[in-house]
């Protein structure tokens, strides 16, 4: 009898279930074999010997390296910057290279430069006022860019070069072979751009008081990157996707006015021939200050340093190993400070030079976030290897080894909103962070811009919530629906080349981001993520990255397929709309519906012989359940084998089920995205439910879930915190919730 009531209990229970299932196997109309999970195979580079399957660098895997010994000295009556340099290229490549491609960025300012011609321009103007028509319609056009005066083999013999626009081809006397060398020699000057004025990503400012901050970068003509994936990247700047570098050791010395504070990347050489003692001390002190900022130069000092004007020069010089890059901040007018910065056991130092226009905001904040960024991408990555951060108050953002330029600038009294604090400490944290993505994890900005602006806008945002758990970052999922759900032929996948996309920094900055927030927290959760994030990390630390050694690093340190996401997320522009489309309650009875009758017909059954012997479940009628409807405890049958199990029988089972809610849910979006569920009962309780993505591997279009409850349900919401960045909240409810749209809320507003 036993084994009889499990047969029927069986064909009951286990019928339905294979029921739904071949509903869910069914291919809705217009069902392609395009399948959201199939493997990436068919977008990214097969695997080879310098780049594995795992997505680690690989035994043959190798990278340029170029030694720069620089003198630059700095003009300041004519904002004129003089420099030469030596440069020793080591080509550590299997290939034979005919010539190499020198990066002149500066020549994007040249008068003759095509940048500005790229542009669409229409006529808007009604009117202009004197001094805006003389700056619209009047003012030549810049007269920046390099002007190289000589480019000269290490004998002193002169090189045939031709420049291209932003890039200059040095014709090598013989080809390069695998494991030379070849030294060089630059000598080159341009002027100087007013950022304020003309824009770029380096320059200087003028101050009425007569001074002028200079925050200079891209101002030497550096070496292209030379690999197994570009070959040559010699892809032109146009001004708004930055660089692809080689690292090497930087010698650098920088002759600017005596009364000058200057930092810059890399370690002091020559500390006690540009600091005073009482400076020296103070630097000393801040070593040892772990909590607070040390004044090494104090506002005060700055503003009676403004009223004077040195006629002499000194030199601040410089070494740094393995480094991608390198710029520089001087100016008479800059406080400065600092602070230790303990990251394992390693002290680094955390500095901010600013004007007294950016006080109170900056000495209150500036310092203590390069810190509080240092220890959380550190964290998250890898110890920070350098010995230390400067942070440079400029109307700008941007970022090189060590040192990056930062906005935020307080009214003339003091005042600032909390807004212009917010984007302060964003824009800090942001290019602070810079120095992990790409300084030292070195992907190809030229061509990706995402795998530095996007990985490093993520961690930006897990620091600046660290910093301030109320801190509005901009860059969660629900941020980025307006953008997603925008209008599509203005929307570019984030696997687009930078100059090419539309709407650039949602598609870069954001939407990466928020899909790499959107891993972390709620499809692969923080333990695993964090572990492959931070194996990708290491493992191309100082190295040169590309998309697929990511995507694979990912899912190899995780044991988890994210094909499905990498494909959805990066590479089309689809959005995430997962609603309830239809909920049907079922209750007990213990009369055969006809749902049971053409069940028993297709198994062959006679319900007769199993009267009193089978629970039938009937579907309510407009969602209403009858009075008459039974419960688990009216059918003596199932409470006498539920009561002959024994205790470890019994523990294995859930709470007895009164209540039965079959539900269909929706995805009127392209991606596909795990399902989150809330369930609130009569009694008010609450309960989540999480169903992977993997559950529209079958049919992409819906699928159903069954719920059996002790408890009635009496609402369902999908996605309740907004974490998959769902464009369309109107469906994500059940029973659905009615808002009233903005004519709606007019019409009551006039009759009251």
């Amino acid at each position: 009898m036993k084994k009889l009531t499990y047969f029927i209990l069986s064909i009951v229970f286990v019928s339905t279930s294979v029921f739904a299932q071949e509903q869910q196997n069914t291919k809705p109309q217009g069902h392609t074999d395009q399948n959201k999970f199939r493997q990436m195979k068919d977008v990214l580079a097969t695997p080879n010997e310098t780049r594995t399957a795992s997505g680690a660098p690989g035994h043959a895997y190798t990278q340029q390296k170029v030694d720069y010994v620089m003198d630059i000295r700095l003009d300041e009556n004519k904002s004129q910057l003089f420099g030469d340099e030596k440069i020793t290229y080591h080509n550590n490549s299997k290939d034979y290279l005919e010539y190499l491609w020198v990066q002149l960025d500066q020549n994007m300012r040249a008068r003759d430069s095509k940048t500005p011609d790229i542009n669409s321009e229409s006529f808007n103007a009604a009117f202009n006022g004197p001094q805006s028509f003389t700056r619209t319609n009047l003012k030549k056009r810049f007269d920046g860019g390099f002007n190289i005066e000589y480019v000269k083999n290490d004998d002193g013999s002169d090189l045939p070069f031709m420049i291209n626009q932003t890039m200059m081809r040095i014709n090598l006397p013989k080809p390069l072979a695998p494991g030379e060398v070849f030294k060089f020699q630059i000598k080159w000057w341009y002027n100087i751009n007013n950022h304020i004025e003309d824009g770029g990503r380096s320059g200087f400012e003028a101050f009425p008081d007569g001074n002028n901050t200079y925050v200079i970068a891209q101002f030497y003509p550096r070496l292209c990157v030379y690999d197994n994936v570009e070959g040559w990247q010699n892809m032109q700047f146009w001004g708004r996707s930055e660089f692809a570098l080689e690292f090497g050791d930087f010698d650098v010395k920088l002759t600017v006015p005596s009364d000058h504070i200057l930092e810059a990347t890399g370690v002091l050489q020559n500390p006690k021939d540009v600091m005073t003692k009482e400076q020296l001390k103070r630097f000393d002190e801040a070593k040892k200050s772990f909590k607070d900022p040390v004044f090494i130069v104090t506002q005060e000092e700055a503003e009676a340093a403004e009223k004077l004007r040195s006629t002499k020069e000194k030199t601040w010089h410089f070494k740094a190993n393995n480094v991608r890059d390198y710029a520089f901040a001087t100016s008479r007018k800059f406080i400065w400070d600092a602070m230790g910065v303990d990251i394992n056991g390693k002290t680094v130092m955390a500095i901010s030079l600013y004007s007294k226009e950016g006080n109170p905001l900056w000495e209150e904040h500036s310092t203590r976030v390069v810190a509080n960024t240092l220890e959380e991408y550190s964290k998250l990555t890898f110890d920070y290897p350098y010995n230390k951060a400067v942070s440079v108050h400029a109307q700008m953002g941007m970022e090189y080894p060590m040192i990056c330029f930062n906005f935020g600038r307080p009214n003339p009294d003091g005042t600032y909103s909390e807004r212009l604090k917010r984007g302060m400490i964003g824009v800090i944290t942001h290019e602070v962070g810079h120095n992990f993505f790409p300084m030292i994890v070195n992907s190809d900005e030229r061509q990706w811009t995402w795998m530095d602006e996007g990985l490093n806008s993520f961690v930006e945002t897990l620091a600046e919530l660290d910093y301030d758990p109320n801190f509005i970052t901009g860059n969660l999922p629900k941020d980025i629906v307006p953008y997603m759900g925008g209008d599509q032929s203005n929307i570019s996948p984030i696997m687009s080349q930078g100059d090419y996309v539309y709407q650039f920094g949602p598609n870069a900055y954001t939407k990466p981001a928020a899909g790499l927030y959107m891993l972390r927290q709620t499809i692969m959760g923080p333990e695993l993520f964090d572990y492959a994030f931070r194996t990708y990390s290491q493992r191309w630390m100082f190295k040169h990255p590309t998309p697929a050694d990511f995507f694979r690093t990912m899912e190899d340190a995780s044991a988890m397929d994210l094909d499905w996401f990498w494909r959805g997320w990066f590479y089309t522009t689809d959005y995430t709309d997962i609603g309830v489309k239809e909920v049907k309650q079922y209750y007990l009875t213990d009369k055969p519906t006809d749902k049971a009758l053409k069940q028993a017909e297709r198994y062959n059954m006679n319900l007769d012989e199993f009267k009193d012997k089978l629970v039938y479940y009937a579907e309510a009628e407009d969602g209403v359940i009858p009075a008459n409807a039974k419960k688990i405890t009216d059918f003596e049958f199932l409470n006498n084998h539920l009561e002959s199990l024994s205790e470890e029988e019994k523990s294995r089972l859930n709470e007895m089920p009164n209540y039965f809610y079959e539900v269909t849910f929706e995805k009127p979006g392209g991606l596909v995205m795990p399902i989150i569920l809330e369930l609130t009962y009569e009694d008010g309780t609450k309960e989540r439910k999480t169903y992977p993505a993997q559950i529209w591997r079958y049919n992409e279009h819906e699928v159903k879930k069954v719920f059996r409850t002790g408890k009635a349900i009496t609402n369902i919401v999908v996605d309740p915190d907004l974490e998959t960045a769902d464009v369309d909240t109107s469906n994500n409810s059940w029973p659905k919730e009615v808002s009233e749209n903005k004519f709606d809320q007019f019409k009551e507003k006039v009759k009251g």
